[in-house]
């Protein structure tokens, strides 16, 4: 095995290239401390430059699905690379991109089935938009209004932000960004009505293009859950008004509300579904945005100016094609729906126990994900509320990056019981300090 120090010399130097010549993400870079450099992959733990073994807690920000390093992902990537790395995709194909295509309209609700690569979800969001948009146009119509829910997070790209919250993120931005009509966040009870009132008024002024959510559950917005039945209703408004509904499923899909994508706790199809993170089990930048036939057939015709013009030269790239289809096929031949339910059910367990104590606020699970607010005079993102709990976690060895007052739980699925429960030890004893 290749130890530690063998790529790039010790920990030390690589800290020192990064620090004369990396700009890291969502990182204030005058104030941040040293990044910590992380050697390999094992599982559920990353191992770090000096060999300590640490627990990612949120699948290195989301993407994680079966583990580090899982071998078989591993090697079917090995494999296809040695048999073609990459080919252009417009005028072209090649095996894995068929029939990874064919596998996800096999697994997509309803009769989604027709799949558009790309390379991150923020991508996968903006192309969802363009067909949207081009669909109109191809009518003879000219829509180009969306609605979107409060707190929502799409990406960071130019349309993905404009449907995003106006936010911290966004608002250097904002002068540059679309309107967008934002409907109230679904909260159980009444502002659920106000929700779908809102839709309900807006969808009928006869101008929406689309409407996107992120099906029942903000990510960077807060962790914060919703119910299927809203969804299901506003997906009857979006069918009623014959205007295209995007799910976001960036983050939650491939089984991190507990089932394979979260539409199907509403019982819905969504007219167009962005996929990307876990979709090629975290291991290659990678996206989908699929949609139903009456979406792809908007853009057929003689007149070439109708087609979908977007596209990326790395489109259908083989190899994540390869470690797309090596992960489902995990799904298939390991017991993944089976780990998923046991995260489920230790979050449930703890996290109920958590909320009586009274030490944190609003704790909540949805699937693999569990969350809760800290009790603080701060909050939002740029809240230092959790700045102890990050630190004394890496200290015992938890990977944790907090929204804000925010702090969440999204483990790899072959995360154990016994470090999920190790886990959790440490935050409630944290929080009893």
């Amino acid at each position: 095995m290749m130890d530690e120090t063998s790529i790039g010399g010790a920990p030390g130097g690589w800290v020192e290239m990064d620090r004369r010549h990396v700009w890291h993400p969502y990182t204030q870079m005058l104030a941040a401390p040293a990044p910590v450099p992380i050697a390999r992959g094992e599982g559920a733990y990353l191992i770090t430059g000096d060999g300590r073994r640490i627990l990612d807690a949120i699948s290195s920000w989301w993407v994680t699905l079966h583990g580090h390093c899982h071998p078989h992902i591993v090697s079917a990537i090995a494999r296809q690379a040695a048999e073609l790395e990459q080919v252009i995709f417009a005028g072209f194909t090649h095996q894995p991109a068929a029939r990874l295509a064919s596998e996800l309209a096999g697994i997509l609700p309803g009769d989604i089935d027709r799949v558009f690569y790309s390379d991150d979800g923020s991508t996968a969001v903006e192309i969802a938009l363009k067909m949207c948009i081009g669909l109109w146009a191809n009518r003879g119509e000219r829509r180009g209004r969306f609605l979107a829910l409060e707190d929502a997070y799409h990406g960071d790209t130019f349309g993905a932000m404009a449907v995003s919250e106006r936010s911290v993120f966004t608002r250097q931005f904002s002068a540059l960004l679309f309107d967008v009509t934002r409907l109230p966040f679904p909260a159980d009870g009444e502002p659920e009505e106000r929700f779908l009132t809102a839709a309900a008024d807006e969808l009928r002024k006869g101008d929406v293009a689309g409407v996107i959510v992120e099906p029942l559950i903000l990510g960077a917005g807060g962790m914060r859950p919703w119910s299927p039945g809203a969804l299901a209703r506003l997906a009857a408004l979006c069918r009623a008004n014959g205007v295209p509904l995007i799910a976001d499923e960036v983050m939650t899909g491939f089984g991190r509300t507990g089932t394979m994508f979260a539409v199907e706790r509403a019982e819905i199809v969504p007219d167009i579904i962005c996929l990307s993170k876990g979709l090629s089990g975290g291991f290659l930048p990678f996206a989908v945005t699929a949609c139903r036939p009456w979406i792809y057939e908007a853009f057929l015709s003689d007149d070439r100016s109708r087609a979908l013009f977007h596209g990326h030269s790395f489109t259908a790239n083989p190899l994540g094609c390869a470690a797309a289809l090596a992960s489902l096929e995990l799904f298939r031949t390991e017991p993944v729906m089976e780990r998923i339910a046991s995260i489920e059910a230790v979050h449930r367990e703890r996290m109920a126990a958590l909320a009586a104590s009274g030490a944190v606020a609003d704790a909540r699970v949805l699937g693999t994900i569990a969350a809760f607010n800290l009790r603080s005079d701060t909050t939002g993102y740029l809240s230092n509320a959790a700045a102890r709990i990050v630190r004394r976690g890496f200290e015992r060895g938890f990977l944790l990056r907090p929204l804000g007052d925010v702090v969440y739980i999204m483990p790899p699925y072959c995360t154990s019981s016994h470090d999920l429960h190790r886990l959790h030890d440490f935050l409630a004893d944290e929080l009893s300090d």
